[in-house]
């Protein structure tokens, strides 16, 4: 690997850059050559082929129940979903984007472009995990306009903050933090990874603690609220664990942290429609209430009026 100085023209924010040296994206007016490199420069086939594959499905996936999901919406006037609704479209957008350009991190030229786009992806995701968090806090479906003001005001000053600080890490300290590689030489880019992930962790863990403890109560009774902190705890962990081996120097650190990230890119959008947005727009035209009216008779709490 070998560190390179790419400058943005009339811009005064340079950002040093790892490319691959036996990369074979040039500068080329072949169609073959060009999907070649798409598909398989940078990552690989694999990764690439897997991450554009998984996005597009889910965004058309999306595109196939906007009437119904539409209707849905303007017969429900939950403000919560709504908004909630119209971020994941969004965001889908912008990942599906930022998995169809996976070249543009190897393409000399693009690692500006790349980092922002970056930046601007996974502060969207970014945006739905701290949103739901601060929604699922709250205990229950709130509709009201008062709880999406403040769910989303919260939401926005944490995303907010995490920009800035990257954005000071990449144009005031010249760390590519969105150009991935091996290298020992951004100690303080994986640092802050590691701090990031430790924070994400300790979040997804006191919520998890929470469900068995006293507190239980303030939490929403799904199960689905349950299986979706499990799975983002431990996402995060292994995410945090691989940041702190490489910043070690471990080559396994570096790919744990790569396949976290493709896991990240490819299922969180769709965990997230089936955890909170599936149950509201079921097949049927039964109203929410009726679905923890199931799970609280599955669950045995209305056995006493039959006796």
């Amino acid at each position: 690997m070998r560190n390179l100085l790419q400058e943005s023209p009339g811009s005064p924010f340079s950002i040093p850059i790892s490319q691959n040296p036996n990369s074979s994206l040039k500068e080329s007016g072949l169609l073959g050559s060009g999907l070649h490199n798409w598909l398989f420069e940078c990552h690989g086939f694999l990764h690439n082929v897997t991450l554009i594959l998984a996005s597009l499905a889910f965004v058309l996936y999306l595109a196939f129940q906007a009437k119904k999901s539409v209707t849905k919406l303007s017969h429900g006037r939950s403000y919560i979903m709504i908004a909630y609704y119209g971020c994941l479209w969004l965001v889908s957008l912008l990942n599906l984007s930022w998995c169809c350009f996976q070249a543009w991190e190897c393409t000399a030229g693009k690692e500006l472009t790349w980092n922002i786009l970056s930046l601007f992806t996974t502060s969207g995701m970014l945006f739905l995990e701290v949103s739901l968090i601060a929604f699922l806090l709250q205990g229950n479906y709130a509709s009201g306009l008062e709880a999406l003001t403040r769910t989303f005001a919260v939401s926005a000053l944490i995303v907010g903050l995490d920009i800035l600080l990257k954005a000071i890490y990449m144009f005031g300290l010249g760390i590519p933090l969105f150009i991935d590689s091996n290298e020992q030489q951004h100690h303080m880019k994986w640092s802050l990874w590691v701090v990031h992930r430790l924070v994400l962790t300790a979040v997804y863990g006191f919520i998890l603690f929470m469900y068995h403890s006293k507190w239980r109560e303030r939490l929403p009774a799904r199960p689905a609220f349950y299986k979706y902190i499990v799975i983002m705890f431990t996402l995060n962990a292994l995410a945090l664990f691989a940041c702190g081996l490489t910043v070690n120097g471990t080559d396994f650190g570096f790919w744990l942290y790569s396949t976290t990230i493709v896991c990240y890119h490819t299922f969180y959008l769709p965990l997230l429609y089936v955890t909170f947005l599936a149950d509201f727009f079921q097949e049927d035209d039964l109203h929410l209430e009726n679905v923890y009216y199931s799970e609280m008779k599955d669950a045995g709490f209305f056995d006493a009026d039959w006796e």
